[in-house]
Protein backbone atom coordinates (compact mmCIF):
# COMPACT_ATOMS: atom_id res chain seq x y z
CA UNK A 1 0.00 0.00 0.00
CA UNK A 2 1.56 3.19 -1.09
CA UNK A 3 1.38 5.78 1.98
CA UNK A 4 0.53 9.29 1.17
CA UNK A 5 2.60 12.25 2.30
CA UNK A 6 1.68 15.89 3.37
CA UNK A 7 2.89 18.03 0.31
CA UNK A 8 4.79 21.11 1.43
CA UNK A 9 2.06 23.59 0.46
CA UNK A 10 -0.12 21.09 2.47
CA UNK A 11 2.43 22.03 6.05
CA UNK A 12 3.29 25.32 4.94
CA UNK A 13 -0.82 26.09 5.45
CA UNK A 14 -0.99 24.66 8.98
CA UNK A 15 2.53 26.47 10.03
CA UNK A 16 0.24 29.39 9.16
CA UNK A 17 -3.07 28.15 10.62
CA UNK A 18 -1.12 27.52 14.17
CA UNK A 19 0.80 31.03 13.86
CA UNK A 20 -2.20 32.65 13.80
CA UNK A 21 -4.27 30.66 16.39
CA UNK A 22 -0.64 31.67 18.13
CA UNK A 23 -1.00 35.33 17.46
CA UNK A 24 -4.02 35.50 18.74
CA UNK A 25 -3.91 33.64 21.91
CA UNK A 26 -0.81 33.92 23.38
CA UNK A 27 -0.72 37.66 24.32
CA UNK A 28 -4.17 36.94 25.81
CA UNK A 29 -2.72 34.57 27.88
CA UNK A 30 -0.01 36.53 28.86
CA UNK A 31 -1.99 39.20 29.76
CA UNK A 32 -3.97 37.44 31.65
CA UNK A 33 -1.03 35.40 33.46
CA UNK A 34 0.57 38.98 33.74
CA UNK A 35 -2.77 40.24 35.20
CA UNK A 36 -2.80 37.68 38.04
CA UNK A 37 1.02 38.26 38.72
CA UNK A 38 0.13 42.25 39.26
CA UNK A 39 -2.80 41.34 41.63
CA UNK A 40 -1.20 38.48 43.47
CA UNK A 41 1.76 40.74 44.04
CA UNK A 42 -0.95 43.90 45.11
CA UNK A 43 -2.70 41.88 47.89
CA UNK A 44 0.20 41.24 49.35
CA UNK A 45 1.92 44.91 49.05
CA UNK A 46 -0.90 46.01 50.83
CA UNK A 47 -1.06 43.59 53.35
CA UNK A 48 2.64 43.92 54.32
CA UNK A 49 1.80 47.93 54.37
CA UNK A 50 -1.36 46.97 56.44
CA UNK A 51 0.85 44.47 58.97
CA UNK A 52 3.38 47.23 59.05
CA UNK A 53 1.23 50.67 60.16
CA UNK A 54 -1.09 48.38 62.45
CA UNK A 55 2.03 47.37 64.28
CA UNK A 56 2.78 51.18 64.52
CA UNK A 57 -0.27 51.69 66.07
CA UNK A 58 0.48 49.11 68.51
CA UNK A 59 3.50 50.87 69.38
CA UNK A 60 1.59 54.58 69.57
CA UNK A 61 3.80 55.82 67.06
CA UNK A 62 1.08 55.64 64.05
CA UNK A 63 -0.33 59.36 65.04
CA UNK A 64 1.45 63.05 65.44
CA UNK A 65 3.51 63.76 62.74
CA UNK A 66 3.40 66.88 60.72
CA UNK A 67 5.02 65.80 57.62
CA UNK A 68 4.91 62.90 55.33
CA UNK A 69 9.09 62.86 55.74
CA UNK A 70 8.52 62.13 59.89
CA UNK A 71 6.48 59.81 59.28
CA UNK A 72 8.43 57.77 57.31
CA UNK A 73 11.12 57.80 59.45
CA UNK A 74 9.06 55.37 61.71
CA UNK A 75 7.21 53.33 58.72
CA UNK A 76 10.79 51.82 57.65
CA UNK A 77 11.37 50.34 61.04
CA UNK A 78 8.23 48.35 60.10
CA UNK A 79 8.84 47.88 56.03
CA UNK A 80 11.76 47.36 54.43
CA UNK A 81 12.32 50.76 52.18
CA UNK A 82 15.68 50.62 49.74
CA UNK A 83 15.05 54.71 48.79
CA UNK A 84 13.03 57.51 49.45
CA UNK A 85 12.85 60.07 47.03
CA UNK A 86 12.12 64.04 47.43
CA UNK A 87 9.14 65.96 46.47
CA UNK A 88 10.82 67.77 43.41
CA UNK A 89 12.81 64.23 42.47
CA UNK A 90 9.47 61.47 42.52
CA UNK A 91 11.30 60.26 39.10
CA UNK A 92 14.16 58.68 40.85
CA UNK A 93 11.44 56.46 42.22
CA UNK A 94 8.61 56.47 40.07
CA UNK A 95 7.77 56.24 36.36
CA UNK A 96 7.28 60.54 35.84
CA UNK A 97 4.05 59.22 33.31
CA UNK A 98 1.39 57.15 33.97
CA UNK A 99 -1.82 56.12 32.51
CA UNK A 100 -5.06 56.58 35.01
CA UNK A 101 -7.96 55.28 33.29
CA UNK A 102 -8.19 56.84 29.77
CA UNK A 103 -5.93 59.79 30.60
CA UNK A 104 -2.24 60.12 30.36
CA UNK A 105 -1.04 62.01 33.92
CA UNK A 106 2.71 63.58 34.48
CA UNK A 107 3.69 62.88 37.80
CA UNK A 108 6.86 65.81 37.54
CA UNK A 109 4.76 68.33 38.88
CA UNK A 110 2.99 66.64 42.02
CA UNK A 111 4.78 67.38 44.85
CA UNK A 112 1.17 68.04 46.86
CA UNK A 113 -1.41 65.96 48.67
CA UNK A 114 -3.60 68.87 47.04
CA UNK A 115 -2.76 67.49 43.69
CA UNK A 116 -4.51 63.86 44.53
CA UNK A 117 -7.67 65.84 46.09
CA UNK A 118 -6.62 65.64 49.69
CA UNK A 119 -6.85 69.43 50.20
CA UNK A 120 -7.16 69.00 53.86
CA UNK A 121 -3.99 67.29 54.54
CA UNK A 122 -1.40 70.10 53.64
CA UNK A 123 1.76 67.34 53.66
CA UNK A 124 4.30 66.44 50.71
CA UNK A 125 4.28 63.67 48.44
CA UNK A 126 7.13 61.66 49.19
CA UNK A 127 8.51 58.41 46.52
CA UNK A 128 9.66 55.24 47.95
CA UNK A 129 11.54 52.22 46.75
CA UNK A 130 11.42 49.24 48.57
CA UNK A 131 13.09 45.93 48.74
CA UNK A 132 9.93 44.02 47.18
CA UNK A 133 10.56 45.78 44.28
CA UNK A 134 7.48 47.95 44.54
CA UNK A 135 7.46 51.55 43.81
CA UNK A 136 5.51 54.04 45.85
CA UNK A 137 4.24 57.82 45.64
CA UNK A 138 3.11 58.13 49.51
CA UNK A 139 1.56 61.06 51.71
CA UNK A 140 0.67 61.08 55.31
CA UNK A 141 -2.39 62.70 57.22
CA UNK A 142 -1.61 64.40 60.36
CA UNK A 143 -5.38 63.83 61.57
CA UNK A 144 -4.98 60.55 61.60
CA UNK A 145 -5.81 58.84 65.10
CA UNK A 146 -4.20 56.21 67.01
CA UNK A 147 -5.49 53.81 69.46
CA UNK A 148 -3.09 51.42 71.14
CA UNK A 149 -5.50 48.89 72.85
CA UNK A 150 -7.71 48.33 69.20
CA UNK A 151 -5.68 45.70 66.67
CA UNK A 152 -8.70 46.47 64.27
CA UNK A 153 -7.19 50.18 63.48
CA UNK A 154 -4.35 49.16 60.54
CA UNK A 155 -3.51 52.92 59.95
CA UNK A 156 -4.56 52.49 56.15
CA UNK A 157 -6.64 55.81 56.81
CA UNK A 158 -3.61 57.76 57.81
CA UNK A 159 -1.49 57.42 54.42
CA UNK A 160 -2.57 58.10 50.83
CA UNK A 161 -0.76 56.11 48.18
CA UNK A 162 0.02 55.27 44.74
CA UNK A 163 2.18 52.21 44.08
CA UNK A 164 3.53 50.20 41.17
CA UNK A 165 4.25 46.41 41.64
CA UNK A 166 6.50 46.39 38.33
CA UNK A 167 8.44 49.12 39.52
CA UNK A 168 9.51 51.41 36.44
CA UNK A 169 8.42 48.62 33.70
CA UNK A 170 5.08 49.00 31.53
CA UNK A 171 2.21 49.54 31.09
CA UNK A 172 2.11 51.90 34.20
CA UNK A 173 -1.56 51.52 34.24
CA UNK A 174 -3.87 51.92 36.97
CA UNK A 175 -5.97 48.59 37.46
CA UNK A 176 -2.90 46.91 36.29
CA UNK A 177 0.29 47.22 37.55
CA UNK A 178 -0.60 50.09 39.70
CA UNK A 179 -2.41 50.74 42.79
CA UNK A 180 -3.91 53.01 44.78
CA UNK A 181 -4.80 53.63 48.68
CA UNK A 182 -6.80 56.85 49.63
CA UNK A 183 -6.48 58.80 46.06
CA UNK A 184 -9.48 61.39 46.15
CA UNK A 185 -8.47 62.53 42.30
CA UNK A 186 -5.52 62.51 40.01
CA UNK A 187 -5.39 64.89 37.70
CA UNK A 188 -2.92 66.60 35.71
CA UNK A 189 -1.48 69.88 37.76
CA UNK A 190 -1.24 71.97 34.50
CA UNK A 191 -4.49 73.31 33.51
CA UNK A 192 -2.32 76.23 31.56
CA UNK A 193 1.19 76.48 30.65
CA UNK A 194 2.24 80.36 30.02
CA UNK A 195 5.84 81.19 29.81
CA UNK A 196 7.11 78.48 31.02
CA UNK A 197 4.99 79.06 34.06
CA UNK A 198 2.54 76.02 35.02
CA UNK A 199 -0.97 76.99 36.48
CA UNK A 200 -3.04 75.06 38.59
CA UNK A 201 -7.26 75.33 37.95
CA UNK A 202 -8.34 77.85 39.75
CA UNK A 203 -10.25 77.46 42.87
CA UNK A 204 -12.10 79.67 45.84
CA UNK A 205 -10.20 79.91 49.09
CA UNK A 206 -11.33 78.01 52.35
CA UNK A 207 -11.28 80.69 55.24
CA UNK A 208 -8.76 79.66 58.16
CA UNK A 209 -9.33 81.53 61.62
CA UNK A 210 -6.90 83.68 62.92
CA UNK A 211 -5.34 81.21 65.29
CA UNK A 212 -4.88 78.48 62.48
CA UNK A 213 -3.13 81.31 60.37
CA UNK A 214 -0.57 82.28 63.50
CA UNK A 215 0.25 78.63 63.49
CA UNK A 216 1.39 78.38 59.71
CA UNK A 217 2.54 81.77 59.15
CA UNK A 218 6.16 81.07 59.66
CA UNK A 219 6.18 78.22 57.33
CA UNK A 220 3.82 79.30 54.72
CA UNK A 221 5.92 82.99 54.20
CA UNK A 222 2.50 84.84 55.32
CA UNK A 223 3.69 87.99 56.93
CA UNK A 224 0.76 89.08 59.25
CA UNK A 225 -2.48 87.42 60.35
CA UNK A 226 -4.64 90.02 59.60
CA UNK A 227 -8.28 89.11 60.88
CA UNK A 228 -7.49 88.38 64.29
CA UNK A 229 -11.49 90.01 65.18
CA UNK A 230 -13.03 88.55 62.12
CA UNK A 231 -15.00 85.67 62.70
CA UNK A 232 -15.01 84.77 59.04
CA UNK A 233 -11.99 83.84 58.81
CA UNK A 234 -9.38 84.96 55.95
CA UNK A 235 -9.65 83.49 52.75
CA UNK A 236 -6.26 85.11 51.20
CA UNK A 237 -4.48 82.68 54.15
CA UNK A 238 -6.81 80.29 53.05
CA UNK A 239 -5.23 80.55 49.43
CA UNK A 240 -1.53 80.33 50.67
CA UNK A 241 -1.80 77.29 52.87
CA UNK A 242 -3.56 75.41 49.83
CA UNK A 243 -0.79 76.32 47.54
CA UNK A 244 1.74 75.52 49.96
CA UNK A 245 3.01 78.54 50.21
CA UNK A 246 3.42 82.20 49.66
CA UNK A 247 5.94 81.16 46.87
CA UNK A 248 3.57 78.91 45.03
CA UNK A 249 1.28 82.10 44.85
CA UNK A 250 1.38 84.38 41.37
CA UNK A 251 3.46 88.14 41.93
CA UNK A 252 1.68 90.76 39.89
CA UNK A 253 3.80 89.94 36.72
CA UNK A 254 2.05 86.59 36.83
CA UNK A 255 -1.37 88.00 36.99
CA UNK A 256 -0.55 89.88 34.39
CA UNK A 257 0.47 87.02 31.93
CA UNK A 258 -2.75 85.18 33.17
CA UNK A 259 -5.01 88.17 32.17
CA UNK A 260 -3.31 88.64 28.81
CA UNK A 261 -3.53 84.98 28.11
CA UNK A 262 -7.32 85.14 28.89
CA UNK A 263 -7.85 87.92 26.45
CA UNK A 264 -5.47 86.40 23.74
CA UNK A 265 -8.01 83.82 22.63
CA UNK A 266 -11.88 82.84 23.39
CA UNK A 267 -12.29 84.61 27.18
CA UNK A 268 -15.25 82.44 27.93
CA UNK A 269 -13.40 79.11 26.87
CA UNK A 270 -10.43 79.93 29.15
CA UNK A 271 -12.43 80.84 31.74
CA UNK A 272 -13.39 77.13 31.59
CA UNK A 273 -9.89 76.07 31.27
CA UNK A 274 -9.68 77.72 34.49
CA UNK A 275 -12.60 76.78 35.72
CA UNK A 276 -13.94 80.01 36.70
CA UNK A 277 -17.64 80.55 37.47
CA UNK A 278 -19.81 83.70 37.12
CA UNK A 279 -21.18 85.24 40.75
CA UNK A 280 -23.98 88.09 41.01
CA UNK A 281 -23.66 91.04 39.39
CA UNK A 282 -23.61 93.23 42.57
CA UNK A 283 -19.41 91.33 43.01
CA UNK A 284 -16.56 92.01 41.16
CA UNK A 285 -15.88 88.46 38.72
CA UNK A 286 -13.41 86.69 37.94
CA UNK A 287 -10.59 88.36 39.99
CA UNK A 288 -7.54 86.11 41.01
CA UNK A 289 -5.19 86.17 44.42
CA UNK A 290 -1.46 87.15 43.85
CA UNK A 291 1.02 86.08 47.10
CA UNK A 292 1.16 89.73 47.44
CA UNK A 293 0.21 91.32 51.44
CA UNK A 294 -1.03 94.64 51.36
CA UNK A 295 -1.38 97.45 54.37
CA UNK A 296 -4.98 98.09 55.66
CA UNK A 297 -5.96 93.74 56.12
CA UNK A 298 -6.14 93.27 52.38
CA UNK A 299 -3.82 91.06 49.61
CA UNK A 300 -2.99 92.34 46.22
CA UNK A 301 -5.81 91.05 43.88
CA UNK A 302 -6.15 91.14 39.61
CA UNK A 303 -9.67 91.95 37.82
CA UNK A 304 -9.42 89.36 34.77
CA UNK A 305 -11.99 91.57 32.81
CA UNK A 306 -10.08 94.60 33.20
CA UNK A 307 -6.18 93.97 33.86
CA UNK A 308 -6.24 96.25 36.97
CA UNK A 309 -5.01 95.09 40.65
CA UNK A 310 -6.41 96.30 43.68
CA UNK A 311 -6.46 95.46 47.41
CA UNK A 312 -8.98 92.91 48.97
CA UNK A 313 -10.39 93.55 52.07
CA UNK A 314 -11.00 91.16 55.39
CA UNK A 315 -12.86 93.86 57.09
CA UNK A 316 -16.02 92.91 58.26
CA UNK A 317 -19.68 94.97 56.90
CA UNK A 318 -19.54 96.72 60.18
CA UNK A 319 -16.70 98.43 59.55
CA UNK A 320 -18.17 99.93 56.04
CA UNK A 321 -16.61 97.74 53.48
CA UNK A 322 -18.06 94.56 51.97
CA UNK A 323 -16.04 91.26 52.40
CA UNK A 324 -14.50 91.02 48.73
CA UNK A 325 -12.15 88.19 49.65
CA UNK A 326 -14.63 85.64 49.61
CA UNK A 327 -15.35 86.11 45.62
CA UNK A 328 -11.80 86.19 45.02
CA UNK A 329 -10.51 82.61 43.28
CA UNK A 330 -6.40 82.00 43.61
CA UNK A 331 -4.28 79.80 40.97
CA UNK A 332 -1.19 78.05 42.60
CA UNK A 333 2.25 77.62 40.64
CA UNK A 334 3.25 74.48 40.06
Amino acid sequence: MQKKAFTLSEILIALVVIGIVAALTIPALIENHNQKAWSTASSVFKKKLEEATKQMNAEGTLAGYSSTRDFINELQKHIKINKICAPDKLYQCFSDEIMWGDEKIELNKMHQTRHWGLDDWNTELIGLQFSNGVNGIIAYNPNCQQDQFNNQITGTNCIAMLYDVNAFKRPNSNGKDLGSINIATLNNVCVANINGNCYSKAFLPERITYDECMKIKDKLGIKSCMIQYNIDGEYWAGAVKRCGGVSNMPTKENLTEIYEYMHKGNYDENLNLFGLDYFPTYVHTHNLFSGIESNYYSAVAIDLRSGKFHQTSNNTPENGEYRWSQYVYAVCIE
